[in-house]
């Protein structure tokens, strides 16, 4: 069901036109309810916005009205099972921490225009602030339940190609759920293209049936389960991120007291201003090669050595991003990245579990020993890490956020390396349009633009796309480095 409304809205421009916007509502709506968010869910309720690119030659014979018709219908029965997602976010009157309230309030689609051809973006890995144009932002004055918790922005090109960008919640979607979340959308509107223009001729439909098939099938599990009654962890039990954390506050705050104390201004650094979002291709031979040199070259691998191509570009951005800093020997560093939760708890988290099931493991060292670490001992130290987050390890972290506020925002803290795995999330293969796969999905600049994105390349198998905010004195040093793969 829609309901169309603001036929034109106030973000058109001379390179953009809006030609409306509708409400979507579930096609089987659910009785209202209140679902009780984790403190995992609760870190970041912001909407983080995918944009997807389809190029003229994959969308010769479509029509502006039937790409926005098929993603309308095919969102209104996704709507129906992923139910959370048509809700608000509200906030518990007793204890004022954030819940999500199933109201079927629906999302907002908006269908748009662009002078603007493709190609005048360039590459599309590269972050373009154009493509700040191609989603829809809805505006916040602090009330949540304002807000819809999924927004949609069909954007056709001059060129004849398409931009569909996508914001999701971060506290009703992780990674992984957005990604199944996605996929069942664009099967279920692969369905309606299909009843609405009959057969295809897409080379590529028959390849992505299983796929679509294997959607539909799923059934998401909305209950937080288990993540709402963790227990006190083992004594001496602590998150070694949320330590590692505190302790890099209280660094950079002694650092701040002694320029003060210095008579210089101390001040932090505005995460928001100055940042240049780059984007790095890492082929697959490149990545082999980079992994026979931390084997010692001769490509065999060294008792108990265990090395995947994450854990590899990770160590090796790590260093990187720390020489580049040209940070003092006895600064402390930090490298922390998401682990999923969803089989390490216990019990395990049910399958398609539809919510937050990442926690952040954390290694420490300072920035001289770092530089000294040959990339295999690097390695060495993000495994123990990982293999560090159990219950216990869980039931600390999630009670450690549970001391802070909804909306918590650290000041930046250039010692710490924030590295987020999307390689298991191939979101390029989601076909919203006839069922073909994008040539590019490209995420905005994200709320902490330091964050390093790997993710999957849509060319190359193997190889991948590392994506990470980088301050502009620090940009050459970066790329020099972190494209050679000798140290």
């Amino acid at each position: 069901m829609a309901d169309e409304n603001d036929a034109i809205i106030e973000n058109s421009s001379s390179e953009m036109d809006i030609v409306r916007k509708l409400h979507v509502y579930p096609e089987l709506q659910h009785p209202e309810k209140t679902l009780s968010l984790s403190n995992l869910d609760r870190q970041c309720p912001l909407l983080m916005y995918l944009v997807f690119f389809y190029k003229s030659d994959k969308t010769r014979n479509v029509s502006s009205e039937s790409v926005f018709s098929n993603l309308r219908l095919g969102l209104e029965q996704t709507l129906s099972v992923w139910y959370p997602a048509a809700g608000r976010l509200c906030l518990d009157p007793k204890d004022m921490k954030l819940n999500l309230w199933c109201n079927n309030g629906g999302a907002v689609m908006v269908e748009a225009a662009t002078r603007v051809e493709m190609s005048e973006l360039g590459d599309l890995f590269q972050y373009n602030e154009f493509s700040e144009t191609l989603v829809y932002k809805p505006p916040f004055n602090g009330d949540f339940p304002e807000v819809p918790l999924v927004v949609a922005q069909v954007t056709r090109f001059a060129c004849g190609g398409y931009s569909i960008g996508i914001g999701t919640s971060h506290s009703v979607f992780d990674g992984l759920s957005a990604y199944e979340f996605l996929h069942a959308w664009a099967s279920n509107s692969y369905i309606h293209n299909i009843t609405n223009n009959g057969n295809s001729n897409n080379d590529n439909n028959n390849n992505n049936n299983n796929e679509d098939d294997q959607a539909m099938m799923i059934e998401p599990v909305h209950e937080r389960g288990n993540l709402l009654t963790t227990t006190n962890p083992k004594p001496g039990t602590r998150a070694a991120a949320i330590d590692h954390l505190y302790q890099l506050i209280k660094q950079m705050m002694t650092e701040q007291m002694a320029m003060v104390n210095g008579g210089q201004n101390g001040h932090f650094e505005d995460p928001s201003s100055g940042f240049l979002i780059k984007t790095f291709e890492v082929s697959g031979e490149a990545v082999e090669r980079m992994k026979k040199r931390a084997m010692g070259g001769d490509g065999k691998l060294p008792k108990g050595f265990s090395c995947s191509s994450f854990e590899l570009l990770a160590a090796h951005l790590w260093k990187v991003r720390t020489r580049a800093l040209g940070l003092r020997s006895d600064a402390m560093v930090c490298l922390q990245f998401a682990v999923d939760i969803r089989k390490r708890a216990e019990p395990p988290l049910p399958e398609y579990f539809s919510g937050n099931a990442y926690v952040l493991a954390s290694v420490a060292s300072t920035a001289g020993e770092l530089l000294n670490l040959t990339i295999e001992s690097i390695v060495h130290k993000t495994r123990e890490a990982k293999n560090s987050v159990d219950q216990d390890y869980i039931n600390a972290y999630v009670e450690a956020l549970g001391q802070g506020r909804n909306d918590a925002n650290l000041p930046p803290i250039k010692e710490l390396t924030i590295v987020s795995d999307w390689t298991k999330m191939p979101f390029h293969k989601v076909g919203f349009i006839a069922g073909e796969p994008a040539d590019y999905v490209s995420p905005l600049c994200p709320p902490v633009p330091q964050v390093a994105y790997f993710m999957q390349s849509p060319k190359d198998p193997k190889g991948l796309h590392v994506r990470i905010g980088l301050n502009p004195q620090n940009v050459d040093d970066f790329s020099n480095h972190f494209l050679n793969y000798n140290h």
